[in-house]
């Protein structure tokens, strides 16, 4: 009853929530969903990064996104230390006190209630000034292990949202709480599949900026797969012009979907080839679609293999490495998922994702600092 009073009482007046993280746009995106729907007067902002990669023009996900759902982006200067040695690891590393002398700056200017980051290196120092100032902070880790970001920033989080139970050991215990990964409403729309549809449809994805190594390996066997299968391939803006003109009515190639019309593409499809990032994983077992993922090598802690790990044991997913994918592998594994497809969806159909109420459980734990 009182949580009920303090909502009806923000709801009177302008409530500030400073959102933060890297790589983080569709749980950050859900979240916001739900805070305007809790709170509608609420403002909120997103501090992060303007560009996907050093040295790179192409601008992040977040970046992109936020301001047309009513989130003001603020660009973070990013420093941060490169644990393998590039032509940018000396820039980053001297960018580091600008970016918390940038990121003090925004949290004073913004006065949140809250900051809630979703991990990332350009999020700890938001969070450090919000320890600081003693702004209750919650961290979310999107993994099924833990970011070195939201290792760090666990001692300084008022408490801690996991997304799988897996991770628990990683963080203080008193302040941890599984509460799934954020699903955008409009991925809830998904219904999963009874039955193979009519033309058997792959959707190809390598995570919000595209995957170089799944484009080469899957335009390698494209000739092969559209005399018996649509392929639609999101390649990333980078990699588009290369692919781009072999399109034809099997083989459809875009260069990025905006979040919001992915379930599009998803409620098309019957098989999904990607990389396992924890937003990409979350889709898949919340829309009950096969897959065949192959995990980003080199990740701390081996988070992509993890992720992967996750949904094959669901029941949904094969995984494959970058070396068995490369040894020709892949059109076989393809061959195979479809063969099995019906016994796979059979076995998964009434298993609960558990990301269906994440966002709202998220939202719960926000509710109780402001």
């Amino acid at each position: 009853m009182d949580t009920q009073k303090n909502i009806d009482a923000l709801n009177d007046k302008e409530l500030r929530i400073v959102l933060t993280g890297g790589h983080a746009a569709s749980p950050g995106m859900a979240v916001s969903q739900e805070l305007k729907h809790r709170f509608p007067n609420i403002k909120i902002s997103w501090i992060g990064s303007k560009y996907a990669v050093p040295g790179n023009r192409a601008t992040t996900l977040e970046y992109k996104i936020f301001p047309e759902i009513g989130v003001k982006f603020y660009p973070l200067i990013v420093g941060k230390l490169q644990t393998k040695f590039t032509l940018y690891t000396i820039p980053l590393f001297l960018n580091i006190p600008f970016s918390f002398i940038q990121a003090l700056w925004f949290v004073i200017k913004l006065k949140p209630k809250i900051v809630v980051s979703f991990g990332g290196f350009s999020s700890f120092p938001v969070i450090f000034w919000g320890w600081i100032l003693r702004i209750p902070i919650i961290l979310h880790e999107q993994t099924a292990v833990a970011g070195r970001a939201n290792l760090i920033s666990a001692f300084l989080a008022s408490k801690i949202a996991l997304s799988r139970s897996e991770s628990i050991s990683l963080f203080p215990k008193g302040k941890s709480t599984v509460t799934g990964n954020p699903i955008l409403s409009e991925m809830l729309s998904v219904s999963p599949k009874k039955k193979l549809g009519a033309v058997k449809t792959i959707l190809v994805v390598g995570g919000s900026r595209g995957s170089e190594f799944i484009n080469e390996e899957v335009s390698k066997i494209i000739p092969k797969l559209i005399k018996k299968y649509k392929v639609i391939h999101i390649t990333g803006e980078r990699d588009f012009r290369k692919y781009k003109d072999a399109g034809n009515e099997q083989y459809k190639v875009l260069a990025f979907v905006d979040p919001r019309e992915m379930p599009r593409y998803y409620r098309e499809s019957d098989l999904i080839i990607g990389r396992s990032g924890a937003s990409t994983v979350s889709e898949i077992l919340y829309i009950k679609r096969p897959a065949i993922l192959i995990p980003l090598p080199r990740t701390y802690m081996d988070e992509q293999y993890k992720n992967a790990k996750y949904a094959e044991d669901f029941g949904l997913a094969r995984i494959l490495t970058e070396k068995e994918v490369s040894s020709g592998t892949l059109i076989y594994k393809i061959d195979e998922l479809f063969y099995d497809w019906q016994k796979i969806v059979d076995k998964v159909l009434e298993k609960q994702s558990p990301d269906n109420l994440a966002s709202q459980k998220i939202v719960d734990l926000i509710g109780k600092y402001i």
